[in-house]
């Protein structure tokens, strides 16, 4: 599987996970959210999104344990998962270019914008990637 994580680069950016390396993905309490993240498997895939101003897809994490209840917490309802980074997108490909993509009408993100947790479909990831090297191509930036 193929997941879509959002975080507030305010509470915990990825450049954070970038520098931690590894994880604890917490604080996730939506239902549907958690009902996604106790479905993620170790070595799923996973598309970081920074929220607040940056609205972006930005980077790459890979789940690197089974889903267990987050330990800070009394209710075994509310789970996490381990995540490492893995790796920048070549650009950021914000809320707004996804939006502008037809293929893309019914990704979660579009749909469910305020969902924390999504799964990604093959379709979407690809489109994703695309756009992300797409601009880089056209600005002459190496890839």
């Amino acid at each position: 599987m193929k997941w879509l994580m959002k975080s507030d680069p305010a509470t915990y950016s990825f450049a954070d996970l970038e520098r931690d390396g590894q994880t604890r993905w917490d604080g996730v309490s939506n239902n549907l959210a958690l009902k996604h993240l106790r479905s993620a498997h170790k070595g799923d895939e996973v598309l970081i999104y920074e929220t607040g101003d940056t609205k972006a897809v930005v980077g790459f994490a890979e789940v690197v344990s089974e889903p267990y209840p987050d330990p800070k917490q009394k209710d075994p309802r509310l789970a996490v998962v381990d995540l490492k980074a893995a790796g920048r997108l070549p650009r950021p490909v914000t809320l707004s270019e996804v939006k502008q993509q037809s293929s893309l009408k019914d990704f979660y993100l579009v749909r469910m914008p305020r969902l924390s947790v999504m799964p990604v479909t093959e379709v979407q990831w690809s489109a994703i990637l695309d756009m992300a090297k797409k601009k880089e191509e056209a600005s002459g930036l190496p890839h």
